[in-house]
């Protein structure tokens, strides 16, 4: 799995695509990697899908995608997404995905992509997805916990941790009165690579970013612990 905490594309330009996204195709080990595009924590958002599609249509991947919104637009989603190299999925609101996708069935078809060695990779809700749970936006302007993730990964997440001001204060201030168990925060521009359910590494698109441990100090509070980043090329 790739969990990225969020891209960081120099003034926000997103025309071309993110070194992370490319990093977790390159993590298939196939030249040309099918890779499938879920957006369901924007709705369906077809900009989104316009923008996915543009950045793998200019590399060897093979890009489908599975959109839930108003009804699924293949008539076999496992189907579609055991077949794939890699399943990427995009940010939003990771409540509202994991409520459409645990009434689609999604929820057990990703743990079955999951056994059998498909990599799974996402952006904010769609790294958040996969752990316990973690800090998020999808209930209003003011960032709240989340605990209602597939847990695949074992502990909490927390994105955007360095570029959105309340995100570190509140995932710390969770986990240290134990609403949150203990887990890994990313900055923009890396991400948290785990190999079944132990982290390998953390992975950067730029110099500065970096990756974090969070976890109760015994004494009432929460304990940061930077990790070292590989820079990726």
């Amino acid at each position: 799995m790739l969990a990225i905490g969020g891209f960081s594309a120099p003034g926000g330009d997103l025309a071309q695509m993110p070194r992370l996204v490319a990093h977790a195709l390159e993590l298939s080990g196939r030249p040309n990697p099918r890779a499938c595009v879920l957006n369901t924590a924007m709705g369906d958002d077809p900009g989104t899908f316009v923008r996915m599609y543009s950045w793998l249509s200019g590399i060897s991947a093979r890009p489908s995608h599975l959109q839930l919104f108003p009804m699924p637009n293949v008539a076999d989603p496992e189907d579609l997404l055991l077949s794939q190299d890699v399943i990427f999925v995009g940010g939003g609101s990771v409540a509202n995905l994991m409520a459409v996708w645990r009434v689609h069935g999604l929820d057990a078809i990703m743990r079955q992509a999951w056994e059998r060695g498909i990599v799974l990779a996402g952006v904010s809700a769609g790294a958040l997805c996969w752990f316990e749970g973690g800090t998020t936006d999808s209930f209003g302007t003011t960032l709240r916990p989340f605990t209602g993730g597939l847990a695949m990964l074992p502990g909490s997440y927390c994105p955007h941790y360095s570029s959105e001001l309340g995100r570190r204060p509140l995932y710390e201030s969770l986990v240290a009165d134990g609403s949150l168990p203990a887990g890994i925060a990313c900055d923009d521009g890396t991400a948290a690579h785990f190999a079944d359910t132990a982290l390998a590494g953390i992975v950067a698109d730029r110099p500065g970013a970096f990756g974090y441990r969070v976890e109760q100090d015994g004494g009432g509070g929460a304990a940061e612990t930077r990790l070292p980043a590989r820079l990726l090329p």
